[in-house]
């Protein structure tokens, strides 16, 4: 009977984790007239804050940026950056247009002139953190990543949490800097790391 017990509670815990991580979304987009071989180095975007909005001015969500950003060999300079950083969560639900593509890194690889966007709506649950690169010469976007339904109020407070947020959007920009010379035994990114959705008890 203890046994039976047992393995019910296991089950039970095994699914309620499979349930949420179906509403868990993590995607991202990209333009195809981004110059990808050519960004070197970035800067975080200027943001308004007279909405009293501290999503775009988190300093544990910048700093998991820019480690990022220099793990893949980009420089982090405010005298012209090839890419301004912009970040925000969103704390509500949201519907979001992205696009079928290639992953990133083969689109890279061979610059299909002839892609073309199919488009696809996406339906974001509350808690999505939002991370955007734009061309600072051309002032367009690029690049976004998102994460969906990873956030609630305890999460916000937690800084291992929001690190790992951070690492799973970029898990979908495995791009490295101009330059930048990849020592396979050093410079390696993280692997993917496993993000449930956090509880909304």
């Amino acid at each position: 009977m203890k046994i039976s017990a047992l393995l019910s509670i296991v089950l039970l815990t095994v699914a309620s984790g499979c349930l949420r991580k179906e509403h868990l979304v993590v995607e991202s987009d990209y333009s195809y007239r981004g110059n990808f071989k050519r960004y070197n180095s970035f800067c975080f975007a200027k943001v308004s804050q007279a909405d009293g909005d501290s999503s775009m001015n988190n300093p544990v969500l910048a700093s998991a940026i820019k480690s990022r950003m220099e793990l893949q060999g980009y420089k982090l300079t405010q005298k012209k950056p090839s890419l301004l950083v912009f970040y925000k969560v969103y704390y509500k639900d949201l519907k979001l247009q992205g696009y079928v593509q290639p992953e990133i890194e083969n689109w890279v690889k061979n610059e299909d002139d002839d892609a073309k966007y199919d488009p696809v709506k996406y339906s974001l649950r509350e808690g999505t953190l939002l991370i955007q690169l734009v061309d600072a010469r051309r002032n367009n976007t690029v690049w976004q990543g998102y994460a969906s339904g990873v956030f609630d109020q305890k999460s916000l407070n937690s800084e291992k949490y929001l690190k790992r947020a951070v690492r799973l959007v970029f898990d979908k920009y495995r791009l490295f800097a101009r330059g930048f010379i990849v020592d396979e035994n050093r410079n390696q990114l993280p692997e993917d790391e496993d993000l449930e959705p956090a509880s909304k008890d």
